[in-house]
């Protein structure tokens, strides 16, 4: 199993990342086809109390990288990427990391 983690930081309005998250990016992103399992989270804190480098984040699974590289070649997919500019403004970092379930 592979993961896309998506890492949002900090928006310039975090009730208007929230709204436009789930009120519009989420139908489009939905339309994607492939996916294992979609989870997202909104970070609470740092164990050490520090404020966190980021402010959400969207973990995304399919079988293989080639199979997310498809997933996001698609129409749909494009049409995903293509929108997180529009709400993302304290910037993204895309991840990919192999996945073992341990427990």
């Amino acid at each position: 199993m592979v993961r896309l983690l998506v890492l949002y930081g900090h928006p310039k309005d975090p009730a208007a990342f929230d709204r436009y998250y789930y009120d519009v990016h989420v139908p489009i992103a939905k339309k994607m086809k492939g996916w294992k399992r979609w989870t997202v989270g909104k970070v609470t804190g740092m164990p050490d109390g520090k404020p966190a480098p980021y402010y959400f984040f969207a973990d995304l699974f399919a079988d293989s990288r080639d199979a997310i590289e498809k997933i996001l070649a698609t129409p749909e997919g494009q049409a995903a990427v293509a929108d997180v500019p529009k709400f993302a403004t304290g910037g993204v970092t895309f991840i990919y990391s192999d996945v073992e379930q341990i427990l």
